[in-house]
């Protein structure tokens, strides 16, 4: 029996709201996992996968940075960027990362900016493939 309500939400829409036995988010700094009676919070998101798991069923998706706040039995993940796993083509995410690996940089700024987006698209890559095994 679910007991916790998950919504994610991005400027542009409500992705998800529906209730949950658990939930994991990722933070800037590792992963939480929130379940009933977890004490009130608020975090930094970093880039990766949240599972929402209510019974057996777990869905996946990929965020992009914001916060995730718990009170009550509310977890709210409030995000720049949030996509279903199942949505997200490992393909895509492939070519993306040969293109990366062959862009040319130059100076530190130009170094950090590819950085990031190797990680921001090593974390998608992640979510594709678990959510297309499941």
């Amino acid at each position: 029996m679910a007991n916790l309500e998950c919504v994610i939400v991005t400027p542009e829409k409500k992705v998800l709201q529906e209730p949950a036995d658990a939930v994991i988010v990722p933070l800037f700094d590792g992963e939480l996992g929130v379940f009933p009676q977890h004490a009130p919070l608020i975090g930094r998101l970093g880039a990766g996968e949240v599972r929402v798991r209510s019974g057996d069923d777990v869905k996946r998706f990929y965020v992009e940075g914001g916060i995730v706040e718990v009170f009550g039995k509310t977890v709210s993940i409030i995000t720049t960027r949030a996509m279903k796993g199942s949505e997200i083509a490992p393909d895509k995410i492939h070519d993306e990362l040969g293109r990366l690996a062959t862009e040319r940089v130059v100076g530190e700024e130009s170094l950090e900016k590819r950085q990031h987006e190797y990680h921001r698209l090593k974390a998608m890559l992640r979510v594709a493939r678990r959510s297309h095994r499941s």
